[in-house]
């Protein structure tokens, strides 16, 4: 490793960045890990599990540090805050730190950004963490602990709403497989390459590759190094989507020929799916709100070459009269509360709250409204979320065929013997983490009615 000094300030300016200032996570490592490119293997490694395990424990360690700070944490200056939330996760969940090193890194930290005054309150309150870490952690795992929302770290809000809507045992393996560290999941072009050259490539360069069982397009790697630098991953060979989103596709089916439009496209994982599923035939349009989404898409579809993708920028509530009734399919895949990704983005728990819910609710009826009048007479629109929310997916459900005509497509066997869900009969499935090795996951594939 280098400088330990400078590895740490750049966690501290990255979760400032994310804590402070409300900057999505991804946007800041990659950000950050994008600059020092010259960083070892072990550097980015660190940078990332101490950013990203801060941002996933935030609400214990701060229930820690409140246990043993003379300031409670919301008092506390930003800068001093974060050094300490930082400093305590590699004093509690990192055994190869050992604690006097991440107390004396958080006592200079506090120097260097000229908190000199309060090198001794960090100090002082570091050591009696480090003095009471295996108590603390007794109590936390101790059945009788009077607050899960504090073992699970989440708030307590939506601890309380996923209880109310899913049952605690249901809550509390959800948030037990968001703890949990999981492998990268891929989806295989296999219009691009054959199955057995996919795995070749990934063998030579990737630790770990297996199958997934639920589904022979999708891969998990674990052990590399950058993604950025597999043959399989520069040759468009895979698509970094998750099974739950690949789930998605294979439910709605596409024919050969078919025009498929995806108005809320990006980063372009299910319309690349979409393109694949045609072998080059018809035409998938992914749209997006922004130049920005739009060129996430466009990176994405000139990695593997597809020649059936075009992108378009466009607002999905503004209507276009040009695509009415030309939809084989319509893929809805909306902005939501994003609760389902929690164990990939943990800052989404922390900047999410009951208000936003209902807006987003509201958002993706308007949607909608407008978008279903693409869709074809016959043809099939999948609504989709990456959420655990009742509100934002079967209720949504629910008001849609309500107001519009549509009906649910039977999806019973389309999936696999492993998805043994009854709500498949209704046309909709929620993908819970913990049930299945997936995210949060929600859609549902209705029909248009002749």
């Amino acid at each position: 490793m280098t400088d330990t000094g400078n590895i740490r300030e750049l966690v501290l300016d990255s979760l400032i960045e994310i804590l402070e200032k409300g900057s999505y996570s991804h946007v800041i490592l990659s950000q950050a890990l994008g600059k020092y490119q010259y960083l070892s293997k072990q550097d980015r490694g660190f940078v990332t599990r101490v950013t990203e395990g801060v941002l996933e424990y935030q609400i214990q360690i701060d229930w820690m540090l409140n246990h043993y700070s003379s300031i409670k944490v919301e008092k506390m200056k930003p800068v001093i805050r974060t050094i300490l939330r930082m400093s305590v996760y590699q004093i509690v969940y990192m055994d190869r730190i050992p604690d006097s090193a991440a107390c004396n890194e958080g006592v200079k930290l506090a120097i260097k950004r000229k908190f000199v005054g309060l090198k001794g309150f960090v100090n002082g309150t570091l050591r009696r963490i480090s003095r009471e870490k295996e108590n603390l952690l007794k109590e936390l795992s101790d059945p009788a602990f009077p607050w899960p929302w504090i073992r699970y770290s989440v708030p307590e809000w939506l601890y309380d709403m996923w209880k109310e809507e899913l049952g605690q045992e249901q809550t509390d393996r959800i948030l037990s497989a968001f703890l949990r560290e999981a492998p990268t999941t891929v989806r295989c072009n296999l219009s691009l390459a054959s199955k057995s050259e996919i795995l070749d490539s990934l063998s030579a360069q990737v630790a770990q590759v297996s199958q997934s069982p639920y589904s022979e397009k999708v891969l998990l790697l674990s052990g590399y190094d950058h993604l950025e630098g597999l043959e399989a991953f520069l040759k468009g060979w895979i698509q970094v989507q998750d099974l739950s989103s690949v789930f998605a596709g294979e439910a709605a089916r596409p024919k050969k020929g078919s025009y498929i439009l995806d108005v809320c496209a990006a980063p372009g994982g299910k319309s690349l799916h979409m393109a694949d599923m045609l072998a080059g035939t018809g035409m998938v349009e992914a749209r997006d709100i922004s130049q920005a989404k739009a060129a996430l898409i466009e990176e994405n579809r000139d990695r593997a070459g597809f020649s059936n993708v075009c992108v378009n920028v466009w607002n999905a509530l503004e209507p276009d009269p040009g695509s009415i009734e030309k939809a084989d399919i319509l893929l809805a895949d909306l902005p939501c509360s994003g609760l389902g990704i929690i164990g990939k983005k943990p800052d989404i728990k922390l900047h999410m709250c009951p208000e936003k819910l209902e807006t987003l609710r509201k958002l993706q009826r308007e949607i909608l409204s407008v978008v279903w009048q693409y869709v074809k007479p016959g043809g099939i629109l999948v609504y989709s979320t990456c959420t655990i929310h009742k509100g934002e997916n079967q209720e949504n459900t629910e008001w849609f065929l309500k107001n519009f005509p549509f009906e649910p497509v039977d999806l019973t066997g389309q999936l696999g013997d492993r998805i043994q869900e009854l709500s498949q009969k209704e046309g909709q499935i929620q993908f819970l983490p913990g049930t299945y090795p997936c995210d949060g996951f929600y859609m549902a594939v209705l029909k248009r009615k002749i």
